[in-house]
């Protein structure tokens, strides 16, 4: 079943701009983390990422991301298929989420896009668009899934290092989820083990026309 928990508003404005802590906490000075402290991560904590990560936008709000929170004794199971460098890390992770497609994202449209319950059958007849929009609004979910994990106050350490293969047939036999990604979650107060990469300069990514 899927619910709302937020109204329409009679009226929309543009929400003000964050302050700089605010951003700070998503962008600027965030980093990817592979070391948590020992603070425990509550089932509440990791419901509450997902109660922000839903509310982005898809296209047509398709919603193919699906999430599996992995608790001991599970994760040693998870473990085995991560690559040699991830495997400690995520042992040792107070919370560890795997990001997965919903293969027949299709069979929601109808409750997700009521307008255009039509798209359903079309994406039912045609495997290449279907996995096409899987692909790439689960990738936009993931995306916005590691930013809820910090807009609720805590660290993630993303991974693609795993056997993709391997987790499925762990974890989603019936084959209808595919992994897309490992996230690490929990709380630290250690430093990155790396200084920050570099990031691309503006003129050599933007343009105006």
């Amino acid at each position: 079943m899927m619910t709302n928990t937020l109204e329409t508003p009679s009226t929309f404005r543009t929400p003000d701009a964050l302050d700089a802590a605010a951003r700070a906490a998503l962008f600027t000075g965030a980093r990817t983390i592979s070391e948590f402290n020992d603070t425990p991560v509550t089932d509440a904590e990791l419901s509450d990422i997902w109660e922000l990560a839903k509310w982005a936008p898809t296209a047509a709000n398709f919603q193919p991301l699906r999430v599996l929170y992995v608790r001991p004794p599970a994760r040693d199971r998870l473990v085995q298929h991560m690559a040699d460098g991830n495997k400690e890390k995520t042992a040792a992770a107070p919370a560890v989420a795997v990001l997965a497609l919903d293969t027949r994202f299709h069979e929601f449209i109808p409750t997700v896009m009521p307008v255009k319950p039509e798209l359903k059958d079309y994406f039912a007849a045609n495997d290449e668009a279907r996995g096409e929009a899987a692909s790439f609004n689960s990738a936009l979910q993931a995306g916005y899934f590691v930013l809820a994990v910090r807009a609720a106050g805590l660290a993630a350490g993303p991974m693609g290092g795993f056997d993709h293969a391997g987790v499925d047939a762990e974890f989603f036999g019936d084959g209808r989820w595919k992994s897309i990604l490992v996230v690490n979650i929990g709380h630290t107060d250690s430093a990155p083990r790396h200084d920050r990469l570099p990031r691309l300069e503006h003129a050599e990514v933007i343009r105006w026309a």
